[in-house]
């Protein structure tokens, strides 16, 4: 498992178990993310938390590769 995939497992991980958590991680994933995990992600940079139920699920469309313009200088994704 890769960093990136474990700290999503860790974020998931704690949502479940800290409903204030999860809470302030819909309403304001930056602050939350900052809070627990001390992660402070740049102005330009939004973040979407999003919970699923038994009868709602959410399907993430990654941006398409072959429309990103990839330099040296990129910055890692966090996911």
């Amino acid at each position: 498992m890769s960093s990136n995939e474990t700290l999503k497992a860790q974020i998931i991980q704690k949502a479940w178990e800290d409903e204030a958590f999860k809470n302030q991680l819909i309403a304001n994933p930056k602050a939350a993310l900052k809070q627990a995990f001390g992660i402070t992600l740049p102005d330009d940079i939004k973040v979407k938390a999003v919970e699923e139920t038994s009868t709602e699920f959410v399907l993430v469309i990654p941006t398409n590769p072959a429309k990103v313009l990839v330099t040296s200088n990129a910055v890692e994704s966090i996911w």
